[in-house]
């Protein structure tokens, strides 16, 4: 499923949310300008999460390239993980625990992450507000890679991406806004669906789709892939801390109106106000 807008204006311009995305693409854009140059360290192993480097910060880090295979004289292939000593950190190793958040894997990876943060992150700027948000964009990050870390303290596989930050808004978006819709893209086979969803339901069974994978990711052996587990740690940290903010008043009153639908008055806090639906 892949959102392409949802119904909620922005009352504010989101001017946190477009300075994150201006900042992933410069460090993607770095990241990219790299490849070319394989004597060059790499940011993802100067600036990405390594779980077995949080955990033994003083030894070097053996990271896995890929396999060399050997001809035996019997006939048989022998298959051997080949590794390399990564870079050092450039920055404390428990910072990489926020640093790693602006790292992206390829150009999939980069425009999945950019596109799902421009469409739910302006709505939960707009309720919380630009610094809050900034610093709970920043603090689900720094959780999604503390869940991650805890699932597999000694891995030397470097972890990197905004996903576990951007879920973290993604919770709070659910959160809330509890009566907005997505309008979905549903490939079926060669069909292209347009659907509008319930937020809930979209945003749900993206979680139930995370929850099912790193559940899964318990009986298999490691290999680079999707940190499941970050996206949960992520989802459910900013899913609590929307709802905490709700309840303790520090967040602003909901927008009072959709872009579709008709207005009704409603009561939020004890006071009317209109709300599109």
């Amino acid at each position: 499923m892949i959102p392409l807008r949802d119904n909620i204006p922005s009352r504010t311009t989101p001017f946190v949310n477009y300075a994150v995305i201006a900042v992933c693409t410069i460090v993607f854009l770095l990241q990219f300008s790299q490849s070319s140059d394989p004597m060059q360290p790499k940011l993802v192993e100067r600036f990405g999460m390594i779980p077995a480097r949080i955990s033994k910060p003083n030894e070097p880090v053996e990271i896995p390239v890929g396999y060399r295979i050997t001809q035996l004289p019997s006939g048989e292939q022998l298959t051997e993980p080949v590794s390399k000593t990564a870079a050092p950190s450039a920055v404390p190793p428990i910072l990489t625990l926020l640093t790693c958040t602006f790292l992206h894997g390829g150009w999939l990876h980069f425009l999945g992450n950019i596109w799902f943060l421009y469409i739910f992150g302006d709505n939960v700027e707009d309720r919380l507000g630009h610094f809050a948000f900034l610093g709970f964009y920043l603090l689900g990050g720094v959780a999604a890679s503390l869940a991650h870390y805890v699932t597999a303290p000694m891995s030397p596989i470097p972890t990197l991406g905004a996903s576990g930050a951007i879920a973290a808004v993604m919770g709070a978006y659910m959160v809330l806004y509890p009566h907005a819709k997505v309008l979905t893209l549903i490939p079926i086979f060669i069909f292209i669906q347009l659907l509008w969803l319930p937020a809930p339901f979209f945003l749900g069974i993206w979680f139930l789709i995370q929850l099912v994978q790193g559940l899964g990711s318990f009986t298999v052996s490691e290999g680079a892939g999707v940190a499941w587990w970050a996206h949960i740690g992520g989802f459910a940290l900013g899913a609590v801390g929307a709802w905490l903010m709700h309840k303790t008043h520090h967040d602003r009153p909901p927008v009072d109106h959709y872009r579709d639908g008709s207005d009704r008055m409603m009561a939020y806090r004890g006071m009317p106000y209109r709300r599109r639906v």
